[in-house]
């Protein structure tokens, strides 16, 4: 479900166009000149925030890995828990990823 105080068409825009990106390259393009260099390390940052979290690494191997403050990785995992679900959707096929690149490089070997 979509938080309400979030849709409008100016986000819909955004969201429709991070979708038009092809690759990383692309995406380090857009988000260079859409985000200042620290919004777009602070988004990385979260995004780090919670994967770790949800491998269950403690807070004090977060904050030594990432920087992040405790303030933020509270709010991250209050996000992982009781959020819209999107750093779920995001860690879920990430994972998805690794693992298939990780058994495609097993059956080279």
């Amino acid at each position: 479900m979509i938080n309400p105080k979030l849709k409008d068409d100016l986000t819909d825009q955004l969201c429709e166009t991070v979708l038009l990106l092809r690759g990383v390259e692309e995406c380090y393009q857009f988000f260079e000149d859409i985000c200042t260099i620290s919004e777009l390390k602070a988004l990385a940052q979260r995004l780090e925030v919670a994967r770790m979290l949800d491998a269950g690494h403690t807070y004090d191997d977060i904050v030594a890995r990432t920087g992040a403050s405790t303030a933020t990785i509270s709010r991250v995992k209050r996000c992982l828990h009781y959020g819209a679900d999107g750093y779920k959707i995001v860690l879920g096929r990430l994972k998805e990823k690794r693992e298939g690149k990780g058994e495609r490089n097993a059956d080279k070997g």
